[in-house]
């Protein structure tokens, strides 16, 4: 029953990802690990798994309606994969306690930015070349520990960075996610092992919600859109900080 949920879980995943290309990894991990039961370093690299195949369909869409920016994708998506093999080194230096801790503090710090600023609304800048690299790096180094896409961050840094349109914004962000995705997943493979029957049921899930997000994108209000999801993620981040800062003090 409860796997059957945690499926269930992976269509809104996907959905998320194909209305907005961000905020649905974000909540991939916690639905791994809490509801599916997955040990939280064997969820890292089911997540990337997940998000980065689901997101490859996604950029594939887009680009066949031409929202898409390749130089931009280019920058973000070399320097992130570099990144996200190094930060992928980093996760099992801690625990899994303490990596779900640092992953509820993230998504506080995201939840409550999406909430106060409409990362839209600042006047895009041009792309130079070393800003949009290091912006890379540094979200391809959080995709590696963390088991996340990135797309929370991604997403405004496009716009800010690299001077895009929403839409193309989102496009281009679900193609980075996916080379994101892909050098954490190498990095996490020299120390897991997947169980690959259940990855790929929660992939095939995911992809369907993508589906579904790419055929709603501009019939719902985006910022509705990002409102909502930014209570969710604030929510799940209360959640899981709350509950593992309980088991850090020893008080469960």
């Amino acid at each position: 029953m409860m796997l059957a949920f945690a499926l269930a879980l992976a269509l809104l995943i996907g959905l998320s990802l194909g209305l907005l290309g961000s905020g649905g990894s974000i909540i991939t991990l916690p639905v791994l690990v809490y509801v599916a039961g997955i040990p939280a370093h064997e969820a890292v690299g089911m997540s990337l798994v997940v998000v980065g195949g689901t997101s490859i369909v996604g950029s594939l869409l887009n680009a066949r309606r031409g929202s898409f920016d390749w130089k931009a994708g280019a920058f973000f998506a070399v320097s992130g994969m570099v990144g996200a093999f190094v930060g992928a080194k980093f996760t099992h230096l801690v625990s899994s306690l303490v990596l779900l801790l640092l992953f509820g503090a993230l998504m506080l710090v995201v939840g409550a930015r999406m909430l106060l600023k409409n990362e839209t609304d600042t006047q895009p800048q041009q792309c130079r070349l070393w800003r949009c690299l290091g912006a890379g790096v540094a979200v391809g180094i959080l995709t590696g520990f963390l088991g996340v896409g990135g797309g929370f961050l991604i997403l405004p840094a496009l716009v800010l960075f690299a001077g895009l349109e929403m839409k193309r914004a989102i496009g281009t962000s679900l193609a980075i996610i996916a080379v994101n995705c892909l050098g954490g997943i190498i990095g996490q493979l020299h120390y897991v092992n997947l169980d690959w029957p259940l990855t790929l049921a929660f992939l095939v899930a995911a992809v369907a919600g993508m589906f579904a997000g790419t055929v709603l994108t501009g019939r719902l209000s985006a910022e509705t859109l990002r409102r909502g999801f930014a209570w969710c993620v604030l929510l799940l981040g209360v959640a899981l900080v709350g509950w593992n800062g309980l088991a850090l003090v020893g008080a469960r």
